[in-house]
């Protein structure tokens, strides 16, 4: 009787036939599954006015909440962003404040006097003598000063 129970039409051989490939064993409930054909082409859907608004409604929220996500987003980027280029202003301006001291040293170093007198001697020129430096007065700078010759000693070149 089992054997025959197994051919009805519209059964399905049981669960764990179909997974293992054997036939049925005893104690297992087969399934049976039955063809119905439903013809649904005489339906007509009725628009639902207050269904629609409720549609509308969770859909404009939806976006509300999405532009306010992104302006939060954008905001919170652009702060980001805006800490980055601070900090690198402030590493440049760090950098150009040692920049700054460097030079300032090497041009204080420049105007050594003492540096400007070794050189001045290794190319062989000489302290000026009395008369030979004309200092202007700084109350006489307003008027008119005639130019004038004076005596000049030329060295020759070695």
């Amino acid at each position: 009787m089992a054997a025959t129970a197994m051919h009805i039409t519209g059964m399905i051989t049981p669960v764990d036939a179909r997974t293992s490939g054997r036939r049925s064993v005893a104690g297992i409930t087969p399934e049976f599954y039955f063809q119905k054909t439903i013809d649904n082409s005489r339906l007509v859907k009725i628009s639902d006015p207050k269904r629609r608004r409720e549609i509308r409604m969770f859909s404009a929220s939806v976006a509300a909440l999405f532009l306010v996500m992104m302006f939060y987003a954008w905001q919170h980027f652009s702060s980001i962003e805006y800490g980055y280029r601070i900090e690198a202003q402030k590493t440049e301006r760090e950098r150009l404040v040692e920049v700054n001291r460097t030079l300032k040293l090497e041009a204080a170093s420049l105007r050594d006097p003492g540096r400007i007198d070794a050189l001045a001697r290794q190319m062989g020129l000489e302290s000026p003598q009395p008369g030979q430096v004309i200092r202007l007065n700084p109350e006489d700078a307003g008027t008119p000063i005639m130019a004038q010759a004076s005596p000049v000693a030329v060295i020759a070149a070695q």
